[in-house]
Order: C-alpha cells, then structure tokens, then sequence
C-alpha cells in the first residue's frame, strides 16, 4: 500500500529533527510548574487547530477553558464534546504508547476514533463507514478525492496496522508518523473525523518512537497555521483511490513540517519561560503571595480572559481561595474585571505589561508612549526573542 522514497530532503530534516530531540533531552531545568502549563498550552493549541481543521468553531482560548471545565457560553455543548473527545483520544494514545504488550490493530483505531468523535453513535464513533465517500471542496462541490469502496475499508485498515508493526522498528519515527497520516486519509474509513483521527495516529507513533516531549507531539498547531500546505500534500494522493501511489511528497511536507515546528517551539518556549519566571517573581517576591499566582498572570500577560472556575482547576485551590487571589492581583493593578457574578473574568492590564517589560529589559526599541496593551506585550515578545537568539 503506497511507494515512498527518502528523498535528500526528508534525510536531512530528520537529522535535524534528531539533533533538537538531543539538545532538548540534555536541556536545563525546567520550572515544573511552568513545565506543566507549556504541556497545558501545547494540548489546548493542538485540539484547537485540529478539530477547527475540521469544522469545529473553537478558538484556541474557548479550548483552554473547555479543558478546564470552564465552558464559554458561546461554545455549543456538541462542540465542547469534540473539544474533549480529542483530548481523550490523546490521552489515551499516549497512555498505551509505552506498554511493552503494545501491538498495532484495527481494532486500536477504531477506539481512537470512537474518543475523537465523543462516542457520537449519530456520527459514527467507532464504526467503518458503509458508503462510498467522495470528497469535495466545500462551497464548490468540485471532487477531490474519492477513496475506496467500503467493502474494502476493514481489510485495508488491517493492511496498515500490519504495516506498523512490522516496520516501527526499522522506520524513523518521523517517517512512519507521516505514512501512518497519509495511509489512514487515503483509506477514509470513517465517515468523519479521519483528519483527526489520522493526526493522532501520527502523535502515537512519534510517542511510540521515543520522541514523548510535548513538542514533537503536536503538529497539529503547525498544520493548522498552514492549511494550504497541508491539503496540498495530500495531492499526491490523485484523484481516486491508488494502492500504488507515491507519498514521498506527503513524507517530505510532513518531516518538513515537524521539523519546523519543532524548531520554532524552541525559540518560542525559551521566551516564555523567561516570562513565567518574571511573574512567578512578580508574585513571590514583589507581591509576597504564593507562586501559583503565577498561573494566572501567565494567562492574564498573554491577553486571554481569566475566570475564577477556569483559575482553581488550573491551580487546584478552592473557589474562595481561586477569589481571594483574584482579587489581590486586581487590587495590586495587574488585572482588570468585567462582568460580574459567576460570570466575572479577568484581563491583564498595561500595568501588568510594563512590570514584566522593566523587568525583562528586552533588546529592541521600547513601544511608544501610545502603543496599546497588544502592541506593549507584543514588544516584550520580540525583544525577549531577540536577545535569546543572540545567546550562545
């Protein structure tokens, strides 16, 4: 099923790759309670951009809080079941990854699909479609792909389990990542949800491979900032169901992908671990509160809304302590409330921003004395950037 080759490119990005694996093993401490929140984000990110690939309309933040247990008002409850079926299915595959009895099956993807699409019986959840499928593009009608007749779909997908048990231990993980993506979309087995499906698939197998840094685990982020390229890759795929189609360009679009989010998670984590730091300092040291404090001044810094039942489950305390803290940043001029009652969410202040950037003494040319709050946070970022780039 399908013929690939590892052209010049796809070796030396996995070079690459394997040399950020290395210095990102061997790199420093890490705050651990930053360390948990960069694995919070990095999960919001990846579910935002994967599901909104498919269809769903959450954004980044409605994801962080639906996580949370926090669900906006504006998320249907259908959407937040998707939200959090994605984060099961994640959470399974990752809990499976490392057991020594692992073994690839059929029956295995069909559980990641069942948990990708909520157990949704009306969508399909766990079952091979039983029609032909024929893929379109949305508003046009125009066919794209039409992949093989159901009657195939069990076999084929067996095919593929078979596939990646044999060959996971001779294949870069990077490698058979992208086979395992490009293998399950051309088959289509499910009536929905194989896009996701597929990426999580991927997500296993780059686990499975070693590579269990939240990092290399979450391409979906990168995908979903580049659309086009991804729909591109799946070109060379034609326009109908081939057995004996060459993937190279998928692998190539693939490793190259992950390479580059890879690459650009670096720099960005070097950034906002320097924040964390600055206001888990602010908190202890200027405030004389308790570092978890820091979990909301994080959110708070970066613009998103701060709710106080999204604020205790991420910092575990109770709601009249999740109050009290609140209040005592607000108090301290670092955030600012709107709304009221349970409702009540949070937002950073140019305070906030300022102690940050007179701390931080980022490279770079201060925002003028006008600039708003974005424009003022957006100056720290990019000077923070620029001085961890010229660090050694």
């Amino acid at each position: 099923m399908y013929a690939f080759r590892l052209a010049s490119g796809i070796r030396a990005d996995l070079e690459r790759i394997e040399e950020l694996r290395r210095g990102l093993d061997r790199g420093r401490v890490l705050p651990r309670r930053w360390l948990g929140r960069l694995r919070r984000d990095l999960e919001a990110e990846s579910i935002a951009a994967s599901t909104a690939m498919e269809g769903v309309p959450v954004t980044v933040e409605e994801v962080r809080r639906i996580l949370a247990g926090d669900r906006p008002a504006n998320v249907a409850e259908s959407d937040a079941r998707l939200v959090e079926g994605y984060r099961d299915a994640m959470s399974y595959v990752l809990r499976r990854a490392d057991d020594d009895a692992f073994v690839w099956q059929a029956e295995l993807m069909l559980g990641i699909h069942d948990r990708v699409m909520a157990g949704s019986f009306a969508q399909g959840a766990g079952r091979f479609r039983n029609k032909q499928a024929h893929l379109a593009v949305s508003g046009t009608g125009q066919l794209v792909y039409q992949p093989p007749e159901p009657e195939q779909v069990p076999r084929l997908v067996e095919e593929l389990a078979s596939f990646a048990q044999r060959r996971q231990a001779d294949l870069a993980a990077p490698v058979l990542a992208a086979l395992m993506h490009v293998r399950l979309a051309g088959v289509h087995p499910f009536t929905d949800g194989n896009g996701r499906t597929a990426r999580v698939l991927a997500s296993l197998v780059m686990h499975r491979g070693g590579y269990t840094r939240p990092e290399f685990t979450s391409l979906e982020e990168w995908w979903g900032s580049h659309r086009a390229d991804y729909y591109a890759a799946f070109d060379c795929l034609g326009d109908r169901w081939k057995s004996n189609a060459d993937v190279t360009p998928f692998i190539a679009a693939h490793v190259r992908a992950q390479r580059q989010q890879i690459d650009a998670l670096s720099l960005r984590q070097d950034v906002e671990r320097q924040i964390w730091t600055i206001l888990e300092d602010i908190a202890t040291e200027d405030l004389g509160a308790p570092p978890r404090l820091a979990d909301a001044l994080y959110d708070a810094f970066f613009g998103r809304s701060v709710t106080n039942r999204y604020y205790r489950e991420i910092a575990d305390v109770s709601m009249a302590t999740a109050t009290n803290d609140l209040a005592r940043l607000s108090a301290a001029g670092l955030l600012s409330s709107r709304g009221g009652g349970r409702s009540t969410e949070y937002m950073g202040t140019e305070a906030l921003i300022d102690r940050v950037m007179a701390t931080a003494e980022p490279r770079g040319p201060e925002p003028s004395a006008g600039a708003s709050v974005d424009q003022r946070r957006a100056a720290v970022i990019r000077g923070l950037a620029a001085r961890v780039a010229r660090t050694p």
